[in-house]
């Protein structure tokens, strides 16, 4: 944990959510050398702010993630706003994040099976050999299955 505040605040805090290591009394310009220490050391670091003081270390930190009751240069300066002032909303966002990269390589491993497929029976690979072709036109004949590629 990084902040402005005071020792004997920023051990409390750092005890009561379980943070073993904690750095206090920092200037703006010392939570960003840190945070470029721990990227030297090849850490990935995300840091969470609210204030003036922040935006450097936000800037500077591989994700930043602003508090939405900040100010408007933390915002700014953010890669994510959090919109509610809750601190638990930090793991949503990272939990969040990877779902949607799950979601993408899934996607990514669909379309390039499909696109293996589906190009080489189009461009007419396999005609000679099985007389496999894809017909241009599609017609659907099920009512379900009428999208717009579709003629009805």
């Amino acid at each position: 944990m990084l902040t402005g505040d005071n020792k004997n605040v920023a051990n409390s805090i750092g005890k009561e959510i379980e943070i073993d290591e904690v750095i206090s009394e920092l200037m703006p310009k010392d939570k960003e050398k840190e945070i470029s220490k721990l990227q030297k050391a090849g850490e990935r670091v995300a840091f969470v702010g609210d204030g003036i003081n922040d935006s450097p270390a936000l800037v500077k930190a591989d994700v930043g993630l602003a508090i939405g009751s900040g100010t408007d240069i933390a915002i700014e300066s953010a890669d994510i706003v959090l919109i509610k002032n809750n601190l638990l909303d930090v793991v949503t966002a990272i939990d969040l994040s990877k779902a949607v990269i799950r979601n993408i390589k899934i996607n990514l491993f669909w379309a390039f099976f499909y696109n293996t497929i589906g190009i080489p029976i189009a461009a007419g690979v396999f005609y000679l050999s099985f007389g496999l072709k894809l017909n241009p036109m599609l017609r659907c004949s099920s009512y379900e299955f009428k999208f717009s590629l579709c003629s009805s």
